[in-house]
């Protein structure tokens, strides 16, 4: 398929698949804190007034996740940014009513077109894919470049060169977007007849009816 494995002595690249990453996940408004060697619940807000490093206790659990550092960023930057690599029907919810073959395809080639907040990756049990997976481009992790390299016993395999390239230009148009209402150059009858089918579309004051 798209994938390649290096040899666990490799450095990391971008589109290197880990699996067994550690997520962290905590809220902010309830955060539970060591105080002489004993939890304390309070707010983030709370724990942080002084400015001074406290310790925390967070939840964590082992998720898969492909690397969007830059190569030379993965080299010698202190951290190295990944993506989850999720179930692709969570990622995309859309795909989860998509019986025919044709229109899977359609949404699957679309994202060479379209600036998605996913990147699709193909089933493949050579890398742990047993089922379609997509990297979310939503949610980051961020982990120590040195602990990284030694978890590369993790990594599964990388993106070959034709899906990384492919994958460096999804993140780029990802991270560059900027909001687009392709509504506003309609007069406001175009705009009636547009809400019609986007009925959540906000129209600009020069296309108000009143």
């Amino acid at each position: 398929m798209i994938y390649e494995f290096p040899g666990q002595d490799e450095p990391i690249w971008q589109g290197d698949i880990f699996i067994g990453i550690p997520r962290f996940d905590f809220a902010l408004k309830k955060i539970a804190i060591v105080v002489e060697d004993h939890p304390e619940e309070t707010s983030w807000e709370s724990a942080a007034k002084e400015g001074n490093s406290v310790t925390t206790i967070v939840e964590a659990r082992p998720v898969t996740a492909i690397v969007i550092s830059q190569n030379c960023d993965a080299l010698r930057a202190p951290d190295i940014n990944l993506c989850e690599v999720r179930n692709f029907q969570d990622v995309e919810p859309k795909s989860k009513e998509t019986k025919k073959l044709k229109k899977w395809s359609r949404i699957i080639t679309q994202q060479a077109r379209l600036n998605q907040k996913w990147f699709y990756l193909p089933p493949d049990e050579k890398v742990g894919f047993t089922e379609k997976m997509g990297a979310d481009f939503m949610v980051t992790i961020r982990v120590p470049r040195v602990d990284l390299e030694a978890l590369r016993h993790l990594r599964k395999g990388r993106l070959n060169e034709v899906a990384v390239a492919h994958f460096r230009e999804r993140i780029a148009e990802f991270y560059r977007r900027y909001p687009y209402d392709e509504w506003y150059p309609l007069n406001k009858e175009e705009m009636k007849a547009y809400q019609g089918d986007h009925p959540d579309a906000k129209p600009f004051p020069w296309q108000s009816s009143d």
